[in-house]
């Protein structure tokens, strides 16, 4: 046979003789001719690759696909095995048919963004996710039509996703979508489940194995509030599907005088593992419990590394007098290890005080200012309707001084402008304003919790639950959904916290630095302490020893305020008390360390709630 290559590049039989004067070789022994021993051979080799391929699923150098479809497939399963998101890159095209003559897939971290001149007239920079990775694999197309593989780099410059999170990734949540519109769901990434989380021995149970009531804080008359009939059996059942479900699930019941359950506390091991990293700050709430007939819940909650919603336990409580509040305090520090938070945030009640002060010892108990701005809404309900500005002078009052004088100054202000100085529940609470007001007690961590950032929440999606007159498990059930909503967003969070990293404002070591350290949310409120510390001066600067006081005011600004610096050990301290109160150091002090020429945030800066490893 003869072929010849014609103008539009083919190859084409020109010649063909069929005749042949020898005898032909039987079939049993055909492999034994030279041109078949060498197609044997490849094809042995081939099957090899193949085989061994597939046993552990790496890619191997002459590895053959049909398609680059299918060599794409093979590379993005290989990808969600390891735990990276795969980039369709370079691809180069025969110029004769425009068919695939090679392409290279990459990880998507390959490469660097280019810079571009529209990124300075944009205020929300996108996130970098190129990092340089020259993870990659290349198929060539051969003379047979099939796909080899020419080019394999296994390295990655970067961690790789956990296999918990491997479907959020981009070509991944393509296979999978991919996979169920073909029927073939077996292959679709899946959550792994979660190890079980044994809890700590607590005093609550008895020695013969787990007991939910707790016989020995019973009350000593009946509960205020009646349940529903019915009620408290099917929270029963719904609390022991949950245990059965999950053994290191837990709930207490606390007993009435007349043995009848009356106050229930529960958590699972999800709340427990939160409340042991993020538990310093918690805010208990029982607003949930004062609308008429409306069902009586008081969750405890606080804030992750990312600044989102947790909950660390739950309860539902049909007596509302002192010994139940320490009941369910106690209760709450056995379950959870003992430890008791720094700083616990309630409405105003002198009950919730005094349990506090009984089952919290140590404990700094402050005021939700949110929940006094919702008093506030209801005790003066007139002045809203009848004036548009007053709410949002008296917004200002409660959320936005930071300063005594300021605040007091404003306060007086709103009650001249308003007539309302006679109003006896606005002084009742200017009273108390140390306990609730943002201007006071700075120096207690609160981990910036206010306003409706830990209410509306729930607010929005439980309220119709609480009033409602139908089954009370339609309320755990929309209170479940709710909280696994809240464990996804923060695993959305950490994926995108390690995929993606925060654009800095300039080539600053001090921001390189904090990048690295802090999770994007608090990185981001970092970086606009920095920015604003660029318009700050240095007014007048005096020292004793190691003791160094600057006075530091934003530029064309009177106000003032002072740092005081420590050489000895590199410690600063401000008198907004931004870094006491939220945990992130203040434009002010920023400014002294940047005069100091300190270009690394000071490790005893660092609050591990708010970094990268708050989990670890």
């Amino acid at each position: 046979m003869t072929i010849a290559r014609q103008p539009n590049g083919r190859f084409r039989v020109t010649h063909f003789e069929t005749k042949h004067n020898h005898e032909f070789v039987t079939q049993s022994t055909t492999h034994m001719l030279p041109s078949q021993k060498r197609l044997t051979f490849a094809q042995a080799v081939e099957a090899d690759l193949i085989n061994s391929s597939r046993m552990d699923g790496k890619p191997k150098l002459g590895m053959g696909f049909d398609s680059e479809d299918h060599a794409y497939e093979f590379y993005n399963a290989y990808a969600g095995q390891v735990g990276f998101s795969v980039r369709k890159d370079y691809v180069n095209r025969s110029k004769i048919d425009g068919a695939v003559a090679s392409r290279r897939f990459t990880c998507f971290r390959e490469g660097y963004r280019q810079k571009d001149k529209r990124d300075l007239n944009v205020k929300r920079s996108r996130k970098e996710t190129r990092i340089g990775c020259l993870a990659q694999l290349v198929i060539s197309r051969q003379s047979d039509g099939k796909y080899r593989v020419t080019h394999f780099e296994e390295k990655h410059n970067h961690d790789l996703v956990a296999a918990c999170r491997v479907r959020m990734l981009r070509s991944q949540k393509r296979l999978a979508v991919s996979q169920v519109a073909k029927g073939n769901v077996q292959n679709v990434f899946t959550i792994q489940p979660k190890s079980t989380f044994e809890l700590p021995h607590n005093t609550v149970g008895d020695e013969h194995g787990y007991n939910p009531i707790d016989y020995k804080s019973k009350l000593s008359f009946k509960h205020t509030r009646e349940m529903k009939e019915g009620e408290v059996e099917r929270i029963q059942q719904y609390f022991r599907s949950k245990q059965l479900k999950n053994p290191s699930f837990i709930y207490v019941m606390q007993l009435d005088a007349e043995d009848q359950i009356t106050n229930i506390f529960w958590a699972d091991s999800k709340m427990v593992v939160d409340y042991s990293d993020f538990g310093d700050v918690v805010c208990f709430d029982t607003t949930y419990k004062v609308v008429k007939d409306g069902r009586p819940f008081s969750p405890f909650i606080g804030v992750n590394h990312h600044k989102q919603m947790v909950i660390f336990g739950g309860a539902i409580l049909y007596d509302d007098t002192v010994e139940s509040f320490k009941w369910l305090f106690q209760t709450f520090v056995e379950v959870m290890s003992r430890k008791r938070p720094k700083t616990i945030l309630t409405d105003q009640d002198a009950v919730l005080a005094e349990a506090i002060a009984f089952a919290l010892p140590g404990t700094l108990h402050r005021i939700c200012v949110w929940h006094m701005y919702q008093k506030a809404l209801k005790q003066l309900h007139h002045m809203f309707v009848s004036s548009d500005c007053f709410k949002n002078d008296l917004c200002s009052c409660f959320f936005d001084q930071e300063e005594e004088e300021d605040f007091i100054h404003a306060w007086k202000v709103m009650l001249d402008v308003y007539g309302l100085w006679e109003n006896e529940w606005l002084n009742e609470i200017f009273k108390d304003r140390e306990k609730w007001a943002t201007a006071y007690r700075r120096h207690i961590f609160c981990a910036d919790i206010r306003r409706a950032q830990l209410c509306e929440c729930f607010t929005a999606n439980l309220r119709k639950y609480l009033k409602s007159d139908s089954d009370v498990l339609l309320f755990f059930k929309q209170l479940g959904k709710m909280v696994n909503d809240w464990h996804y967003k923060e695993l959305e969070a950490n994926y995108d916290m390690n995929q993606h990293m925060p654009k800095l404002m300039g080539d600053v070591i001090l921001l390189k630095h904090a990048r690295d350290v802090y999770t994007p949310k608090i990185f981001e409120l970092f970086q606009q302490e920095y920015e604003a510390c660029l318009n700050i001066v240095i007014n007048q600067c005096t020292g004793s020893g190691s003791l160094f006081e600057y006075k530091v005011s934003f530029y064309g600004q009177l106000r003032e305020y002072t740092v005081i610096y420590n050489l000895s050990d590199e410690t600063v301290m401000c008198s907004c008390m931004k870094f006491e109160y939220m945990g992130v150091l203040c434009s002010h002090a920023l400014k002294v360390l940047d005069y100091r020429n300190i270009k690394i945030l000071p490790d005893h800066y660092i609050l591990k709630r708010w970094t990268r490893d708050a989990r670890v």
